[in-house]
């Protein structure tokens, strides 16, 4: 997001990252729908293949994830490493599994089935948190873990999302295979994003460019060949390019700054690219059937008043933040751009209905950006979060 909406990068030695809150109506929400009924009422605008969009919207996922690991910075994440780490992976894998019992017993979902649409639906989305917290100052760590999960808990349920599409069932022999996969994911996706990073700052600090378009460039290719190199040896190539994002954050040579400007302005483009393309995607006639705004509004409303207060307040106790911290952070865990993605993602696994699944998704995200986005100033101003 560029500087003006998320916080400038030039004070580089702050110890914590800041995030800004605005709204009412967040633009990811805009853009989704307008894209939506563009494609419904203008003869010639179709949907793109599925393949056309997974790639596009990685690629716009892949900038923002960059750009939001510089924005919190070694240091920052140091800071706040075991809440992050706590809520963005286990948390992740805790609000799947209990919204998978809800989806299970609550709507009849097979457990295969109500696995999927959980682990859509659990990540939140970096594209929707740095965009909807935006004009206000949020200062200190609830920030910071804010930022710091919606880049974790990406990789985390991408990795899950495609072990569950590869084993094509949820039994108990397919479970070592399941984590075996995650795993790999993971693993691999952290041990490149190390590598991209110390890259970089060993590239910028002894190689310095003269030319200002020539870092954001070498930076560029660099990090697209630590996404690629993930990707080949079955890594999570989102989690490589934000753990390289976070290492190169803090760095404060002359070289930095042009590659700030410069994914400031990309990922601002990748965002309304990523939300455009995947409005493009959503049938205004299938999403509006009466069997999926029922199941879809009880899922988001179970999951934002029940399931992720309770995966926060568990993950959290691990840091030393305050109860209205706490509170803050739970009721800020937006969804967006990443569960429509992985909803895609779930169109390719063998399971009736697809499409249903997919709309409860499309909804449960839109019902989250828009009140719960919406409301994020008052639920910040009501809790006492400090903001300048």
């Amino acid at each position: 997001m560029p500087g003006s909406l998320v916080g400038g990068h030039d004070d580089v030695d702050r110890p914590e990252a800041t995030l800004k809150i605005k709204g009412p109506i967040p633009a990811p929400a805009l853009l989704l729908a307008a894209a939506a009924v563009a494609a419904a009422a203008i003869p010639g605008v179709g949907s793109p293949s599925r393949p056309v969009v997974q790639w596009i919207v990685s690629v716009a996922l892949a900038a923002i994830l960059f750009d939001g690991g510089m924005q919190i910075g070694r240091r920052a994440a140091g800071g706040a490493l075991a809440e992050i780490t706590s809520l963005g992976v286990m948390g992740t894998l805790l609000t799947t599994a209990g919204l998978a019992v809800f989806c299970h017993f609550a709507f009849g979902f097979a457990w295969y089935v109500a696995a999927l649409l959980a682990t859509a639906i659990s990540p939140t989305d970096p594209a929707v948190v740095f965009s909807v917290l935006g004009g206000r100052e949020v200062h200190g760590r609830s920030g910071t873990v804010l930022k710091g999960e919606s880049g974790a808990n990406d990789p985390v349920g991408i990795a899950l999302m495609v072990s569950l599409v590869d084993a094509k069932q949820l039994s108990v022999s397919a479970l070592g295979p399941i984590a075996g996969r995650f795993a790999l994911q993971l693993g691999v996706g952290l041990l490149a994003g190390l590598a991209a990073g110390e890259l970089l700052r060993a590239l910028h600090r002894r190689y310095p460019l003269r030319r200002n378009v020539a870092e954001p460039a070498r930076a560029a290719l660099i990090i697209a060949a630590a996404f690629a190199v993930a990707l080949v040896l079955h890594g999570s190539g989102f989690l490589a390019v934000f753990v390289a994002g976070v290492l190169l954050g803090d760095e404060d040579h002359a070289a930095m700054r042009p590659i700030r400007i410069g994914f400031d302005w990309l990922s601002s483009a990748a965002e309304v690219v990523a939300f455009v393309v995947l409005g493009l995607t959503v049938s205004l006639s299938r999403v509006g059937q009466l069997n999926v705004w029922p199941v879809a509004l009880a899922i988001a409303a179970t999951l934002a008043l029940v399931i992720r207060p309770a995966v926060a307040e568990l993950c959290l106790r691990v840091g030393g933040l305050r109860a209205n911290e706490r509170a803050f952070i739970s009721f800020a865990g937006l969804k967006g751009a990443v569960p429509i993605l992985l909803g895609i993602l779930l169109l390719g696994a063998p399971i009736s209905d697809r499409t249903r699944a997919y709309s409860i998704i499309v909804v449960v995200v839109v019902v989250s950006v828009v009140v719960q986005g919406g409301l994020v100033p008052v639920v910040a101003r009501r809790l006492r979060i400090p903001m300048t």
